[in-house]
This record gives C-alpha cells, structure tokens and sequence, in this order.
C-alpha cells in the first residue's frame, strides 16, 4: 500500500522540488501584487487556500495581512514554513482539505485563492463556495484566480458565464478578467481574475451546526 507521501498533492510536493512545479513561480503572483497596491483590499484576517510553498502569503504577511494559509500536502507547508522563517514573518500554516474549512464563521475579511476552486470537482463546487461564504465576514472579499476555457476544454477550464452562474447567488462580482501569465515551464496560460463580495444575505443551510 502506498503512503500519501506517494500520491496526490502530497506525492506531487514530496517528490519534486518547488522550482521544478509550474505554478510555483518563487515569487508572488502579479494579479495579487496588482490588487494590493490599489488598495482595494488593506491588512486584515486574510485566508490563502492552496497556498503551495508559501510565495503568496509570504508576500501578504510582509504586506502586514494576519495570514492563515491552507493546504492539503504536508510537503507543501513544510516548504511554506521554511519560506516564511527566510522572509522573517508569522503566518499560521495548516495541513487541510478546502473542502472543510477549519475555521470558525465569519473570520476572515479576505481569501486568496490562486488555482484552487479550478481543482474541486463538478460536484462538490457549491459545498466549497458556500463554506468560502461561511468564513467569509460581512462584505468580506473574495478574490479567485482560475483556469479559463481560453486553454482548450476541460472540466476545470471556465468560460466566464460559467463563473458568473456558480457564484452569483453568494457574491456580489465585482470583475471577471481574463489574463495570460507566463508559468514555470515556459508555457502561457490563460486565466480569469474574478474579485467578489460577500453577499449580506444568508440562509441558514450555509452555516455549518455550532459554527
């Protein structure tokens, strides 16, 4: 029997060093970098899903954001932490699924997600979009990166009426824009930037018992 350490996420983190992974760039992502400098969004309780080895929330941490950053691979984090102890900044490192978000409602006043609403599958997107809301404080923002249909059809590859029916009745969408960024193995992809608020409205279906 295989471990986790030679499957999925994990295998993927445990087996291969971050500068060979096409999505870990060593530096933070320009769309993030973009949305900060406008000050659209400023320091506050801030979520990164999927955060990989740590580039992005590093880089908001310095910012001064109050960093919690979540991913399923333990390879994944301990990299993380080693990036956060070189960049001399505090971020709250979990081991965890998206679809199961540890944390308590309305925590967080941003979430960051670059990469990881394209990797739920078909039926469990509006379980992760409803428990993103959950933890999500009141007008909270949601700011998502995914694959768009630009890079050929695929289930995980969104065309942007796509996006607009999936999350319109849990957010208000600010923008949906597409972007081309050039990865890690020289090869471009084509992506959507979509920046949401938290609707005010809530049913009590979206709460989880005790939350």
């Amino acid at each position: 029997m295989s471990s986790r350490h030679e499957t999925g996420w994990d295998g993927i983190y445990h087996r291969n060093l971050p500068k060979s992974l096409p999505w870990e760039l060593g530096k933070p992502r320009e769309v993030l970098m973009r949305l900060v400098d406008s000050g659209r969004i400023t320091p506050c309780e801030t979520l990164d899903l999927c955060c990989g080895v740590g580039t992005n929330p590093s880089y908001l941490a310095e910012k001064g954001f109050n960093v919690t950053a979540l991913d399923v691979s333990d390879g994944a984090v301990k990299h993380a932490r080693d990036r956060m102890r070189d960049a001399n900044v505090a971020m709250n490192l979990l081991v965890g699924s998206f679809l199961n978000l540890p944390f308590k409602t309305e925590k967080f006043g941003f979430i960051f997600d670059f990469g990881c609403f394209h990797h739920v599958e078909i039926e469990y997107r509006t379980v992760f979009i409803m428990d993103v809301k959950r933890v999500l404080k009141r007008k909270g923002t949601y700011f998502m990166v995914c694959f768009s249909s630009e890079n050929g059809p695929a289930w995980n590859h969104f065309r942007k009426e796509q996006i607009e029916q999936l999350f319109k009745d849990y957010f208000d969408i600010k923008w949906i824009r597409p972007f081309s960024s050039l990865e890690g193995d020289n090869v471009t992809r084509h992506f959507y930037e979509v920046l949401m608020e938290k609707l005010a409205t809530t049913t009590l279906s979206e709460y989880k018992p005790g939350a």
